[in-house]
């Protein structure tokens, strides 16, 4: 790790200029992601701006039913909230199939959305990766990807968002709240995350300097049901091969309403409007899930290493989306 140096912020205003002061500078919180890629030389800051003590590990109410994330909340503190466990579930169960009890206890809110990929090509400074060093090719298209996208991806990159979290929060609509030089702006979860395109080293639309203070999630509809299924490689401390999120209203045997959102398949959460689709109106049945998926997954492009996750995909939404129903129709 190269030496840095460290400054503590008072106050939001004063960490967004310290860090826009510094093209060298990145905002510090609970370091689970950040300090790993210092370790690895991954990423290599010369200044650190401490975020830890800002009044931001708040869970707030909203007006309309919804309630403000606050950007430094443990993912622990959030699972375990009493607000987010009664009226969002899919959250709380996304959180909870995340990394492992001791991490959750330091990752916050922004550092979940703001992690980077655990594509091994990124972590191993020895191999080509367009995300870490532009131009310099992507091994993995060539190499192993059993990780790696089937959607989304482009000729320049092939990795996946590892958050679970942020999966949950595509299927809820929320929205994060970003303080920069010019002010606060408010930016769509959907919108937040970019495809690789041709500059895959970009991951989010945040521009140098923004400092993401909170996330807001509205209010789910009255009876709807909410869920996160996650399939992995073992029970604990393992990323997603495929997840799923889902948020479903039913009227007597039919699904009146479907939000559904995959983790594990593309550089972003991805919400699934073809499968969303094609389930309005349709009867609650294994069959009708399974060909809401396929609808969705007709425009997957499967790597060499993983065309496992297309199948798995279908299963794990069937499966999902069966235990939702099912509730609802107790």
């Amino acid at each position: 790790m190269k030496p840095f140096d460290y400054s503590r912020a008072d106050d939001a205003g004063s960490a967004v200029a310290a860090v826009m002061a510094r093209p060298d500078a990145a905002f510090l919180a609970g370091g689970t992601n950040l300090v790993d890629h210092m370790k690895l030389g991954v990423a290599a800051p010369e200044l650190l701006v401490d975020v830890t003590g800002l009044p931001l590990d708040r869970v707030e109410e909203l007006p309309d039913g919804g309630l403000r994330l606050g950007a430094t909340v443990r993912n622990s503190d959030l699972a375990a909230h009493p607000l987010v466990r009664r009226r969002l579930p899919v959250l709380s169960q996304a959180l909870l199939a995340g990394a492992s009890g001791q991490l959750r206890n330091a990752a916050t809110t922004a550092g979940n959305l703001l992690q980077r990929t655990r594509c091994g090509y990124f972590q191993d400074v020895t191999t080509p990766c367009n995300k870490r060093e532009p131009g310099s090719g992507c091994a993995a298209i060539g190499g192993w990807n059993r990780y790696h996208a089937v959607l989304g991806a482009s000729e320049h990159c092939v990795a996946v968002h590892p958050s679970d979290m942020a999966v949950a929060l595509r299927v809820l609509d929320a929205v994060v709240v970003v303080l920069g030089e010019d002010g606060e702006r408010r930016v769509p979860v959907g919108e937040f995350h970019r495809l690789p395109g041709e500059t895959p080293e970009a991951d989010t639309v945040l521009r140098h300097g923004e400092l993401v203070t909170a996330v807001e999630v509205p209010p789910l509809p009255a009876g709807t049901r909410s869920g996160y299924r996650k399939v992995r490689d073992r029970a604990s401390y393992a990323f997603a091969l495929v997840s799923v999120a889902a948020a479903v209203e039913t009227d007597g045997d039919r699904v009146r309403e479907a939000r559904i959102a995959f983790g594990g398949l593309a550089h972003k959460p991805w919400r699934a409007e073809r499968a969303e689709e094609a389930l309005r109106g349709a009867p609650a049945t294994d069959e009708a899930f399974r060909e809401a998926a396929e609808a969705e997954l007709r425009a997957a492009r499967p790597l060499p290493g993983n065309g496992f996750k297309i199948p798995m995909t279908r299963n794990t939404l069937a499966a999902l989306l069966r235990e939702l129903t099912t509730e609802d129709r107790r």
